[in-house]
């Protein structure tokens, strides 16, 4: 096992230099009420104490995530606005001819990630801040975070962990009980689950990311998924 605290320690130290090196002055993200979003508001108020701001975003989610989400930033001190989304979202929904109902589809469940995305980057712009992410290594190799939506950030300080070890940081942050304890989400519809989406448990993806071995019955979705979401991980291809 890691020694977390010195892990802690090395994360908010490259939070710190990539600000620096940017020349902004501070971090804004998206507070989810999740695991990982509440590890990197954490680690992103232990860098810039003065100066990190979190934005509930709220589009079709339900109440306990917000509140969950506001339960971390008032434990932790951690400046942050709500911006409820619903309004936006429907009103494209109307546009397009689309009416809410879950499961959502994929182009309509995709949507709401990126309009977070484009409120968290009018908020970085205007305050000369860099969006950080939550996004964590077990979603990055399969691909499970949407393209230009929580994928669309300036820093990934969680990208080295997989959600196994985010939930062991998690414990040494003290981050409450109610959010280490509740099912992973992406908070796209009620009762929608990180798990019941890939098909695929978060301790089997994590076992074939660290050892390379698994269930058949595991491993041939997980290889799917990571061929099938490639051009997630690369800028745009161009002609050369």
């Amino acid at each position: 096992m890691k020694d977390w605290n010195t892990e802690r320690e090395r994360i908010v130290h490259w939070l710190k230099a990539a600000v620096h090196e940017a020349g902004a002055g501070g971090l804004v993200l998206g507070m989810s009420g999740g695991i990982d979003s509440s590890v990197a508001a954490v680690l992103a108020q232990n860098a810039c104490p003065d100066h990190t701001l979190g934005l509930i975003l709220p589009c079709q989610s339900h109440p306990q995530d917000q509140r969950d989400a506001e339960m971390v930033a008032q434990k932790f001190s951690i400046p942050q606005l709500t911006i409820p989304l619903d309004l936006v979202y429907d009103t494209l929904l109307s546009l397009f001819g689309e009416k809410y109902s879950k499961p959502l589809s994929l182009p309509l469940a995709n949507l709401i990630p990126r309009l977070r995305m484009t409120v968290l980057y009018y908020y970085a712009q205007k305050m000369n801040y860099l969006v950080c992410g939550a996004t964590n290594k077990s979603e990055l190799t399969v691909g499970y975070y949407t393209k230009f939506g929580d994928g669309g950030v300036d820093l990934m300080p969680l990208a080295h962990l997989t959600k196994t070890e985010i939930w062991e940081i998690a414990t040494t942050l003290d981050i409450p009980t109610p959010i280490l304890c509740k099912a992973p989400s992406a908070g796209l519809w009620e009762d929608q689950t990180d798990e019941g989406e890939m098909g695929i448990s978060y301790a089997a993806l994590d076992q074939f990311i660290t050892n390379g071995i698994g269930e058949e019955s595991a491993l041939s979705p997980i290889k799917k998924m990571i061929h099938r979401s490639e051009h997630k991980r690369h800028l745009p291809a161009r002609l050369e």
